[in-house]
């Protein structure tokens, strides 16, 4: 039925380390829904937020914990409820017994511990030792959609998947030859075809894992909404507002960054093509918000 999910005996994806293990079971609306075994005697920890709205719930299902405030020794067990939020300090949680609970968090806790995750992300470093010309591009890209998309006032879930779409958008690139990648001249058509293809390979990959909600961004982040783009030719609305974000913000890095067949131009110039082309091929309103972040940070 459209709008309800079922997940039957299983979890999107579980890690596992030396005391606890973590299960993701749902995540949307900004927030994750997991569950937790942490081990008899092992410490759980529960950090302060440098974000004032971070939430955090630990719903207790079975088991014992212990934990210590001004000197008084609190135990919880079954039923009951932790409550987390603008913690002042850390707090260190003793499991008893091994102990199983739920927790439901605002924060993106989950991604931070995913194999996916860092499988994808370690593709990603090799994209970029393979192409010299590209090192640390993914990253400076979601600093800027991050940005861009706080200026355009996004709600959390957005900003957090945008987060990981941009970190991710040009993982499919791991298929393209170096000679392809660092050619210093013109690309063929051939050669241009197999770049064309590197948004989809990157939205297949991300389809295999528990993020495929986000395949969709990666493979539409080359996409114009005058239908100029690649893979599809999707025009205007037929596009995903954050793979408008990163397509923007991916243009500007490229342009501002040495590649084998140019030098790096100012970001003056890169952002007065990318304003020349509002409208035609880069969303009006995403091209504004990035040109107010630029002047923020004093880059323009």
């Amino acid at each position: 039925m459209k709008g309800l999910d079922i997940l039957k005996n299983g979890y999107l994806e579980t890690v596992t380390n030396d005391s606890n293990t973590l299960s993701l079971l749902g995540r949307g609306g900004g927030i994750e829904l997991m569950k937790q075994t942490v081990q008899k005697d092992k410490l759980m920890i529960l950090f302060p937020s440098a974000e004032a709205d971070v939430q955090e719930f630990f719903y207790i299902l079975s088991g014992e914990m212990e934990l210590k405030i001004n000197g008084q020794v609190t135990t919880l067990g079954p039923d009951d409820l932790i409550s987390a939020r603008d913690l002042e300090e850390i707090v260190q949680i003793t499991a008893k017994s091994d102990v199983t609970f739920l927790s439901v968090s605002n924060a993106m806790v989950f991604h931070s511990l995913s194999e996916d995750i860092k499988e994808l992300r370690k593709i990603g470093e090799m994209v970029e030792k393979k192409d010299k010309y590209t090192y640390r591009h993914s990253s400076r890209v979601s600093k800027y959609a991050v940005k861009t998309a706080s200026k355009m006032k996004l709600d959390r879930q957005r900003m957090d998947d945008l987060f990981i779409a941009s970190i991710l958008h040009d993982i499919g690139k791991i298929h393209i030859t170096e000679e392809v990648l660092n050619k210093p001249g013109k690309l063929t058509n051939e050669e241009f075809d197999i770049i064309k293809k590197h948004p989809g390979d990157g939205a297949d990959m991300l389809r295999k894992t528990a993020y495929t909600y986000l395949a969709e961004i990666v493979e539409q982040h080359h996409e114009r909404i005058d239908g100029r783009g690649y893979p599809f030719g999707l025009k205007a609305d037929e596009i995903l507002l954050e793979a408008k974000i990163i397509g923007v913000c991916d243009t500007f890095d490229a342009m501002t960054e040495d590649r084998s067949y140019r030098k790096a131009y100012t970001p003056e110039y890169a952002m007065e093509e990318i304003r020349r082309l509002s409208g035609i091929q880069y969303d009006p309103e995403v091209v504004d918000a990035f040109e107010k972040v630029l002047q923020q940070e004093g880059k323009i």
